[in-house]
């Protein structure tokens, strides 16, 4: 099993956004996890992600239990095995799109050569090879957005974590990231867990997960 959540809970305060998760995700699913806004999915996303802890419950990520593991360990481990989109893309301005690509494994300390040539590669799987030199600001919405897809993607990621990611692009591009999710899993074996309010990728998926009032319906 890829990613198993096993009882999570989670509160802010008095709230309580979580109230006991349980889901599992196999290797090389497309998941899309939907609700309304307030029914904890972004939460829950953000605890397999490891960017918050579970006050309760247990997470495992690829076969490690992530709880268990120390600050600098967590760190790496996301770095290496969990790849983020998100809405809006944060490139950073002043460097190319390939330059973009490469930053995850230019944090891991990996080869600076080897990173090129992989974040050229994955420039190329998502259809950008000829774009590699431009800045985000020469680059439309869609096209940022496939940037920020192959950065999450250039430390070949266990698991590939995207949170409403085309709810800031028109239809025609929306509809291109959706297409290009499938065919990640198609030519990569990528396990994917999407949070979306778009119905037509929700229903794309191999599996379709509802969240309401903090638990999966």
């Amino acid at each position: 099993m890829m990613i198993r959540c096993i009882d999570i809970h989670k509160r802010y305060g008095t709230l309580e956004v979580l109230k006991g998760v349980s889901l599992d995700v196999e290797a090389g699913e497309v998941v899309s996890v939907v609700g309304a806004s307030g029914a904890g999915k972004t939460t829950l996303l953000q605890i397999v992600g490891t960017l918050l802890a579970p006050d309760a419950g247990r997470v495992e990520v690829d076969g490690r239990e992530v709880g268990r593991l120390g600050d600098r360990e967590l760190s790496r481990f996301r770095n290496e095995r969990i790849g983020f989109v998100f809405q809006f893309h944060h490139l950073l301005p002043e460097f190319t799109a390939l330059e973009n690509v490469m930053i995850p494994a230019l944090i891991g300390r990996r080869d600076k050569a080897g990173s090129e040539r992989r974040a050229a590669e994955l420039l190329r799987t998502v259809g950008l090879a000829d774009r590699a030199g431009h800045k985000p600001a020469q680059l439309s919405g869609g096209e940022q957005q496939r940037v920020a897809i192959a950065r999450a993607l250039v430390n070949a990621p266990a698991v590939l974590l995207a949170d409403e990611p085309s709810g800031n692009l028109d239809t025609q591009n929306r509809e291109e990231i959706h297409r290009l999710f499938f065919e990640l899993r198609e030519k990569l074996g990528q396990t994917i867990v999407i949070v979306t309010h778009d119905d037509r990728l929700a229903g794309m998926a191999d599996r379709r997960i509802t969240m309401s009032d903090g638990l999966i319906r």
